[in-house]
């Protein structure tokens, strides 16, 4: 007996699983993004068949993306850019970034 898949907002089938994964290499890619963070709980993530994208949440009503972020930037511009860089995917959902941690380069 196999165990079922994890279903409801936190799950994704391989359409929305495909959404997830382009969302988080766009914000991968933004300038001051270090990595994508799962929260202090781990609870921004998307369950896919055999495994778990840490770092966005996405379902009917938003896009959540977390970070951890550089400080050779602004904040508010990173946040900025991470949600230009994914708003064609979101489409009428709003894009919460979230800034998990910083990380200060050279120290």
């Amino acid at each position: 007996m196999t165990a079922a898949a994890p279903t409801g907002p936190a799950s994704a089938d391989s359409g929305a699983g495909t959404e997830t994964r382009l969302i988080a290499d766009r914000a991968l890619a933004c300038d001051g993004v270090v990595r994508l963070s799962g929260g202090p709980f781990g609870t921004v993530a998307t369950y896919l068949p055999g495994e778990r994208l840490t770092g966005v949440h996405a379902d009917d009503r938003a896009v959540e993306i977390a970070i951890v972020a550089t400080l050779h930037r602004p904040l508010p511009q990173t946040a900025d850019e991470v949600r230009g860089a994914v708003a064609d995917l979101a489409g009428d959902r709003p894009v919460h970034v979230r800034i998990d941690d910083i990380i200060v380069e050279g120290s």
